[in-house]
């Protein structure tokens, strides 16, 4: 379903990726409509598949998930049943948090968090590397992390201001 953004559903947007728990009457004032309508745009964003869900961002080491690695993944062959055969194997590991299909030397990308070392040695020798298929692996451990936003890059304020005709002086 096609769905054209005008500038008030990219400042709701843009809010909501702020705040996602923000009331439906303090998203109203902020965006300058009634509750009826805002409530009415935030539904058809949902419906058209824009907003996909809302979640709780969670602290990984406060969960005790002190190891996060990324993982370059690459298969020793194309075929599809040896593609499928990893998706499916990679879907099914919970400590695979990400996983991006890339071009380049490298065929995926995962994400990975894990308790400690010990449990990433497990799940990299034991669970990833018997996926059937697999040709080479190289672990990066994340020493810290600079940024993680979630946000979408949304420059409203510059399109409007895009469309606005100058005034002549």
């Amino acid at each position: 379903m096609a769905y054209n953004l005008d500038k008030t559903d990219l400042k709701i947007l843009k809010i909501l990726q702020e705040d996602g728990r923000i009331t439906n009457l303090q998203l109203s004032t902020e965006i300058g409509l009634s509750p009826a309508p805002t409530l009415e745009r935030v539904k058809k964003l949902e419906k058209s598949g824009i907003i996909k869900s809302f979640h709780a961002t969670l602290d990984p080491s406060a969960l005790g998930l002190g190891i996060q690695t990324l993982m370059l993944v690459t298969l020793s062959r194309h075929v599809d049943n040896a593609i499928k055969n990893f998706i499916t194997a990679v879907n099914s590991i919970d400590e695979v948090v990400e996983c991006y299909h890339l071009t380049g030397s490298s065929d995926y990308l995962l994400k990975i968090m894990v308790k400690d070392i010990a449990a990433y040695e497990n799940l990299a020798s034991n669970r990833i590397a018997s996926i059937d298929g697999i040709g080479h692996l190289q672990s990066m451990v994340i020493l810290s992390t600079i940024k993680s936003s979630k946000k979408l890059p949304l420059k409203y304020e510059a399109d409007v201001k895009a469309a606005e005709p100058e005034m002549a002086g």
